[in-house]
């Protein structure tokens, strides 16, 4: 499978509100439990990188801006 997108966090940002990990068509992202951010919470990540698609929908959903898609 040929990646087509890459995923990047403002993780200072992310709230952890979990809403682009709802509307992520290929489940590419997760919480980060092993991370706690300056807010106190444990922020969005790619866990399956490889995955991604590039289609932009985390970022578009993300209500703090906190993602930015790069497409391949």
């Amino acid at each position: 499978m040929t990646v087509k997108g890459r995923v990047l966090f403002d993780s200072e940002r992310c709230k952890a509100c979990g809403i682009c990990i709802a509307f992520c068509p290929n489940e590419v992202l997760a919480l980060d439990e092993s991370h706690i951010n300056g807010q106190g919470y444990t922020p969005a990540y790619a866990q399956k990188p490889e995955a991604c698609i590039g289609c932009k929908i985390c970022a578009m959903m993300c209500p703090d801006m906190a993602i930015i898609v790069e497409r391949a």
